[in-house]
């Protein structure tokens, strides 16, 4: 904001660009976004705002750098700054490495002097080193690092045969907000309905709901109307609720670098908070074979490509930088493709940087005036069954028709205009037509951005190399999340620390295996605290909060890992109303 110019912040996902960009221009700030599924039209007026007018930030993503109409524009942009957030993807040894990420640096050179800055919340120490050399960062760059210890943050890993049970377990001690992260779009809705069905307030998220469902949900839940949000990894990012008191994987996350963003959204209010995961072995079988799954043949890849260029009827050497609308059941079933094997596919083509493909893709309706306030108005003359049209515009959105594209409602403008909806549609595209607007209806359907010409499937140019070596260090991230979750030894943010190379890494003596090594070390205070807690629960049955209050610990950690001790071994139950009893009783 202080340099004279703009800021070029390069991202790879769309929602958090959105989500920034209206969240700047609530502040005052101008910004605009360059993404796929926009039309070349919109593309055009958007470059021409930050060439001429008085835009701040412009969001990129990253295979938009190398396209003809941005670098052309982006030699005329006063640009402040470069900014490459993810900085991970760039790297081939990140967890989520793109190839569209290498075009970043062209970028360096379009605009040599330019400041550069790359962010990242996960990169190990070979990570690091790797976009140093991609981003051709000098010797003298900085390298500014916090550690990855989060010392409000308690790690827990449940290993239950029980899931649901332990589930409840969690709820009823930890009070406050909570996310539930699972695997399955499915899981999340029945997981919801059976925590409501319990008596605590839940809902659901993923990628497939209708845009304004998900946006009422997340809504409710950081307004605290509902408790416990129940979520595919499809929510979270940009989520800014800093009293969540516990995450919890009800499934095991696919590689710490996912795991550590999903728990760190625990606690960011500096409180004592909890991120955990319960699993059972089957848990651990299926996360190897989906990650086995997420690594198709060449020969399975190459067939997928062909199925997407039947299925648009694309010819040779068409569609590069065209988006369409994808609907995954009906694609498997015409083409005899399971699912997952389609689904995967399509994730390495776009990791090889042949498509894009957005599974949760949202833009409203917007639109701008495409002549200036003359040219309108002698339109408004030559054409005169339009001016009531153009009048009702100007009246609902104002002159910013005339700067930039503005959100529109098609219900809002037919009851101003007093038509029905379709009639209104109608009229927009007409004018459209006409290149008096520039009008982008609603978009919520999953896309898919063809990135290159359409190729020829059997010559599809794949790097096997670079495939079987992704394979090798994802199977070996799994199993690093593998090893964490058996981890008995070692203190578990330790573990993370040491797998980022955090040179500050040390036991936090609040993790479930510290509790363990604590409750070792002081057995004596541990039977004296025990015949406690039996004393008072022999009396009557009590809620966990009232044995706490009850006794007051030194150690609330130990108390809290002591009654879940008991509770696993069988000398303590929990009744229908959440009280303690001891199970003699």
């Amino acid at each position: 904001m202080l340099l004279e110019g703009l800021a070029v912040v390069i991202t790879p996902l769309i929602a958090l660009m959105k989500d920034q960009v209206e969240q700047l221009r609530r502040r005052g700030i101008e910004a605009v976004a360059i993404h796929s599924g926009m039309s070349r039209r919109e593309i055009d007026i958007l470059l021409d705002n930050c060439v001429f007018g008085p835009v701040k930030f412009l969001y990129v993503s990253p295979e938009r750098l190398h396209t003809e109409i941005f670098t052309e524009r982006v030699k005329r942009m006063k640009v402040a700054m470069i900014v490459i957030d993810e900085a991970h993807c760039i790297s081939q040894w990140g967890y989520d490495f793109r190839p569209s990420y290498l075009q970043v640096g062209v970028l360096r050179t379009q605009k040599p002097g330019v400041p550069v800055m790359a962010l990242t919340a996960t990169a190990t120490e070979q990570v690091c080193e790797d976009i140093m050399e991609k981003l051709s960062f000098g010797r003298d760059a900085g390298v500014y690092r916090r550690s990855f210890a989060r010392e409000n943050v308690s790690l827990v890993v449940r290993k239950t045969e029980n899931k649901e049970r332990k589930l409840l377990e969690v709820l009823q001690k930890v009070k406050g907000p909570a996310i539930l992260y699972v695997r399955s779009r499915k899981a999340t809705q029945d997981i919801a309905s059976w925590l409501t069905r319990r008596n605590i307030s839940a809902s659901f998220y993923h990628a497939g709901l209708e845009v304004d469902d998900r946006t009422r949900r997340q809504d409710e839940w950081i307004k605290n109307k509902t408790r416990v949000m129940v979520a595919t990894n499809a929510f979270g990012m940009g989520i800014d609720k800093p009293d969540v008191r516990v995450v919890i994987h009800l499934d095991l996350p696919e590689n710490i670098e996912a795991y550590y963003q999903e728990a760190g959204r625990a606690g960011r209010d500096g409180q004592r908070a909890f991120a955990t995961i319960i699993y059972n072995e089957a848990d651990a079988i299926t996360l190897r074979q989906k990650t086995e799954q997420a690594h198709p043949t060449p020969e399975v890849i190459k067939k997928i490509y062909q199925a997407l260029a039947n299925y648009y009827q694309l010819a040779l050497g068409s569609a590069a930088g065209e988006s369409f609308n994808f609907d995954l059941p009906d694609f498997s079933n015409r083409f005899s493709i399971p699912a997952p094997e389609a689904f995967a596919a399509m994730r390495k083509l776009e990791e090889e940087g042949f498509i894009q493909f957005n599974e949760s893709f949202y833009s409203p309706s917007h639109m701008c005036f495409a002549v200036d306030r003359t040219k309108l108005y002698e339109f408004q003359i030559a054409n005169a069954r339009f001016d009531p049209v153009i009048k009702m515009m100007l009246r609902v959105y104002g002159g910013e028709l005339f700067s930039g594209f503005v959100r529109v409602s098609e219900m809002q403008m037919a009851r101003a205009l007093q038509v029905n909806y379709n009639e209104m549609v109608s009229i927009l595209n007409h004018l459209n037509a006409m290149q008096v607007i520039v009008y982008e209806p609603v978009k919520d359907k999953p896309q898919v951005t063809f990135l290159m010409p359409r190729q020829d499937a059997e010559r599809l140019p794949l790097n096997i190399r670079r495939l079987e070596e992704r394979k090798r260090l994802v199977m070996g991230k799994m199993q690093a999340m593998l090893d964490y979750a058996d981890e008995t030894v070692r203190c578990r943010m330790q573990v993370i620390q040491e797998y980022f190379n955090d040179p500050l890494a040390r036991a936090c003596g609040i993790c479930d295996v510290c509790l363990t090594r604590k409750k070792e070390e002081d057995r004596s205070g541990l039977d004296e605290l025990q015949n406690e807690i039996l004393a008072v629960i022999k009396q009557r049955p009590i809620p966990v909060e009232e044995l706490e209050e009850r006794i007051a610990p030194r150690d609330r950690e130990l108390f809290v890992e002591l009654v879940r001790e008991l509770v696993d071994s069988g000398v303590l139950r929990y009744d229908e109303a959440w009280k303690l009893n001891l199970s003699a009783q």
